[in-house]
């Protein structure tokens, strides 16, 4: 049988750990842990690592770190601060890595009811622990069904005005590449998610997400096999943004919300 990210009852697995996390990028991944707890001390209630490193499929120079880091309180300014100053000496000491990302949160929020299906999903299920004492012990198990699908990315059509007003304010080069990238991994992701109760497992891998979509919407496949190329290699072509925000992306909005629904506001 085809193995789809699920155990033999059919939830998710754990997608990374540690031991998968490729030679090239041990180095950074231990700065990261040491770093961390010098940074948070006993604020710090747990770390958590996402992403490309430890799945294992990484690439050197051009994949990112990605950290949750989750508080025993709400962050305030200097634990924002704190993950400014980290994320950036890391990206500077590190060429193996293009940038590192941080998440801030805090326990309460975490395991609040209201991000059951979405922080809570995501940490038990895509995060692999580097610190402290694992929340997902705390969490229960999840299947590939329409509620998690609503709560993870059925907020698309709430992010679209926002998208447009960040596409007509970039002018440099730069500026597009880093919003296409952006905004094609959150459509390809949300492509995925919108047909996942029916494909019935999970990946995190783009391109597979993409050609898994295009299996039940084969006249937007094109369109999503692209957005896929571009979330691992960005480009600065504004036309490729407007094709995001005024075709693929309100199209897929409209289809999510009628399938799924649309996910619940957060207070």
């Amino acid at each position: 049988m085809e193995h789809r990210g699920l155990d033999a009852y059919g939830y998710f697995e754990r997608e990374g750990s540690l031991g998968r996390v490729p030679g090239e990028f041990r180095g950074v991944v231990a700065a990261a842990r040491e770093r961390i707890g010098e940074a948070y001390g006993r604020r710090l209630h747990s770390a958590y690592l996402y992403g490309s490193v430890p799945r294992g499929t990484a690439r050197p120079g051009h994949s990112d770190l990605d950290l949750l880091l989750v508080l025993h309180r709400a962050p305030a300014d200097e634990d924002r601060d704190a993950a400014d100053v980290l994320a950036l000496g890391l990206d500077e000491d590190f060429a193996v890595i293009d940038g590192a990302g941080i998440l801030l949160q805090d326990k309460a929020t975490v395991l609040s009811e209201a991000e059951r299906f979405d922080l809570g999903w995501f940490l038990a299920c895509l995060c692999t622990p580097l610190l402290g004492a694992d929340l997902a012990e705390h969490l229960p198990r999840y299947r590939p069904d329409s509620l998690l699908a609503r709560e993870t990315n059925g907020d698309l059509a709430d992010l679209l005005p926002a998208w447009r007003t960040r596409a007509r304010e970039a002018s440099a080069p730069e500026e597009y590449r880093k919003l296409s990238r952006i905004f094609a991994r959150r459509l390809v992701r949300t492509g995925f998610t919108l047909v996942m109760p029916r494909w019935g497992g999970w990946t995190s891998d783009l391109a597979e997400s993409a050609e898994i979509f295009g299996t039940y919407y084969p006249q937007r496949a094109a369109q999503m096999r692209a957005a896929a190329a571009v979330a691992l290699d960005p480009v600065a072509d504004p036309a490729v943004l407007r094709s995001y925000i005024e075709d693929l992306g309100p199209w897929l909005a409209d289809e999510y919300t009628a399938r799924h629904g649309t996910k619940t506001p957060r207070t």
